[in-house]
């Protein structure tokens, strides 16, 4: 999977750096400045490149600066107003994304430069019949860019997301990953943009309009749910937006409680969907509750947090936790559909971002070795860094990670969809990551928990000599390189053994484990021995 890059383009002033700069926060990309990277790379102003080599040698940086990042992607490009004048640079650099022409008139260009003395072509005494010639000779050249957007009367966030939006309805059609369970099915939606489509997601996967319910928490609701509503309205659905407190200490059955309540106040039948906007803990909330109201309305899962993206909300497991425990009580309810939009990731705190990394460490560890592989370095996926931004990395493409990670579930869990065997594998590091997280009282994030539980798996293994020595260190340095913790010190072991007997993965008495052989091969075990268990814990504490 690609991601096209923006090239925004156009006369000075019309406010190709600002925009660019603001679209490319908006959808977490990198922004490029063609006239900056020029002048770094000559080691001189625009101003003396022209006086010192000519109008004609700048527009030779121009143009192989333009074959050089029509080769790059994931990129928001602001160039030069003369860059795209010539037809090649606009075919070379436009095969790379979508080309948007900025415009305005010459009075509001003007008032924008004010008194700017960086304008090499504005030199003369009288700048408005310099600006109002240079508008005319460009003009047909400008007009042979096919999308235009004036900014003459925007705001800089105004421009932005009218970029956004074509920039949206110009790139291709969503990632769509088929889940099959007996008796159904649904589809996983992956694209950029995706959740201000959601209205008419839901129409194209045959869910009825009329009253919804949109769930989510205050902090997540403030940030995204207004796209998210004004799409469901204009697809024809009338949605309530429905606040849950957010966090794993309200994963708890008043608060399943509370949504029946507010199902039941919105109006909601037995034909309303049910959305559940944000992280692991709110989907697993509001599935549960979904599949109780009325013994079961549709589901649709809209994760903002990668880990919700890989994990949680694919495969239909939903759950609410006890004091003795997470996820003590739940029931399988597989979604009508799952959107999942990377850009909704921008929001997210780089501690919460990195907790998501663990579970596609994970995936990668059970069923995609060459994931793992990329995750470390030792395989492509990484976009190569861009000469002259001072050798910063671009990275990693999050639609193609996410996706890796989600096909990775979808393999195991169409294959046993109600946890009967091959799923179990699911759960490497689950029940040595949720003892921790039960004994910090969920200060622990659910990922920081899975982080230390692939690590005390993998040395259970290698104890047991199930996998090769090397493997620990492999995946105790991925994990460390992420940012992710690798140990629980403040945790004796026998603690730690006391609170995994209450996970709900137990059988007829005996914990079991998830180990792995290799990258790309685990094992489900409930017979090893607790000395050897006791001996990993005493290690990581």
């Amino acid at each position: 999977m690609t991601t096209p890059n923006i090239i925004l383009t156009g006369f000075m002033g019309t406010g190709k750096t600002a925009v660019g700069q603001a679209v490319a926060e908006r959808l977490g990309r990198w922004f490029v400045d063609m006239d900056t990277i020029i002048e770094q790379r000559a080691g001189k102003s625009i101003n003396e490149i022209f006086a010192q080599e000519g109008e004609p040698a700048f527009r030779q940086m121009e143009a192989e600066l333009c074959r050089e990042l029509a080769q790059e992607e994931h990129l928001v490009i602001a160039t030069g107003g003369g860059a795209l004048l010539p037809a090649t640079n606009r075919q070379t650099l436009g095969a790379s994304g979508v080309l948007i022409c900025l415009t305005a008139p010459a009075d509001a260009i003007l008032a924008r430069l004010g008194d700017a003395t960086d304008r090499p072509l504005l030199a003369g005494p009288d700048r408005r019949q310099r600006v109002e010639a240079l508008l005319a000779q460009r003009a047909p050249d400008y007009a042979a860019i096919l999308h235009q957007i004036d900014t003459a009367e925007l705001t800089v966030e105004q421009a932005a997301e009218r970029v956004i939006r074509l920039a949206r309805r110009m790139s291709r059609e969503p990632l769509r990953i088929p889940v099959s369970y007996p008796g159904g099915g649904y589809e996983i939606l992956i694209g950029d943009g995706m959740s201000a489509e959601l209205g008419q997601a839901l129409r194209g996967a045959g869910l009825t309009p009329g009253r919804c319910a949109l769930v989510s928490q205050p902090a997540i609701a403030a940030a995204q749910a207004e796209p998210l509503l004004a799409s469901l309205v204009e697809a024809g659905f009338d949605p309530a937006l429905v606040e849950m407190p957010d966090g794993e200490a309200h994963k708890t059955l008043a608060t399943v409680a509370g949504l029946l309540d507010a199902f039941v106040a919105a109006g909601l039948d037995r034909r309303s969907p049910v959305i559940a906007l944000g992280g692991g803990v709110v989907g697993d909330v509001t599935g549960f509750a979904a599949a109780t109201y009325l013994r079961g309305v549709p589901l649709v899962q809209v994760p903002t947090s990668l880990l919700a993206m890989v994990d949680a909300s694919v495969g239909g497991k939903t759950g609410v936790d006890l004091p003795q425990g997470k996820n003590l009580v739940g029931a399988f309810k597989q979604p009508a559909l799952v959107v999942i939009d990377p850009e909704t990731l921008r929001t997210l705190p780089s501690d919460e971002f990195r907790s998501g990394l663990a579970e596609v460490v994970k995936a990668g560890m059970i069923g995609d070795p060459g994931l793992f592989e990329v995750m470390e370095g030792r395989r492509g996926g990484v976009t190569p860094p861009l000469r002259g931004t001072g050798g910063v990395t671009p990275p990693l493409r999050l639609p193609d990670l996410i996706a890796r990670a989600v096909q990775v579930k979808v393999a195991v869990v169409q294959e046993d969809p109600f946890e009967q065997g091959r799923r179990a594998a699911l759960n490497l590091g689950h029940t040595f990551g949720h003892a921790y997280e039960t004994l910090s009282g969920y200060r622990l994030r659910h990922g920081e928990g899975v982080s230390i539980g692939l690590v005390a798996a993998t040395r259970l293994a290698a104890r047991l000599a199930l996998c090769d020595p090397a493997l620990p260190a492999r995946v105790e340095n991925l994990l460390e390189r992420l940012g992710l913790p690798v140990q629980a010190p403040g945790f004796a072991p026998q603690q730690v053994l006391a609170a995994m007997g209450a996970d709900k993965k137990r059988i007829g008495g005996r914990l079991r484990f998830v180990l792995p052989r290799a990258l790309g091969a685990v094992e489900l075990m409930d017979d090893v021995p607790t000395e050897a268990v006791l001996a990993v814990l005493a290690e990581l504490a």
